[in-house]
């Protein structure tokens, strides 16, 4: 029975461990678009950041499961702030919108998707 609970507490640590990068795009004003990535971990949400010359935004977030909203905030080294809030088609991706400061409405795409931006 101990060395279930050791293989056990192994795996665990290790999947827990695991972090998963994914590609992300945000429109914003315009349709410029900024790209990057966002990388998840197990449990505990992750962050995201894109760019676009040379500004570029990041924010974090706490994990979600399919069909869950996320609310999270958005900095931007232009001085642009604001929330996001994003629905998890599953796992590994999903979208919704920015709402800046100034009243902005950004496009927020992750997972595959992103791609096709």
């Amino acid at each position: 029975m101990l060395r279930k609970i050791i293989a056990f507490t192994a795996i665990a640590a290790t999947v827990a461990a695991c972090d998963v990068t994914y590609p992300v795009a945000v429109v914003g004003p315009s349709d410029t678009i900024y790209r990057g990535s966002a990388t998840a971990q197990f449990l505990e949400g992750g962050w995201f950041q894109v760019q676009n010359g040379t500004t570029s935004c990041q924010g974090q977030y706490q994990p979600a499961t399919a069909g869950q909203v996320t609310t999270f905030p958005v900095k931007c080294t232009s001085g642009l702030s604001g929330v996001g809030t994003a629905v998890f088609q599953d796992g590994r991706s999903g979208g919704g919108m920015i709402t800046m400061q100034d009243g902005t409405r950004w496009q927020f795409i992750f997972g595959q998707g992103a791609l096709r931006i």
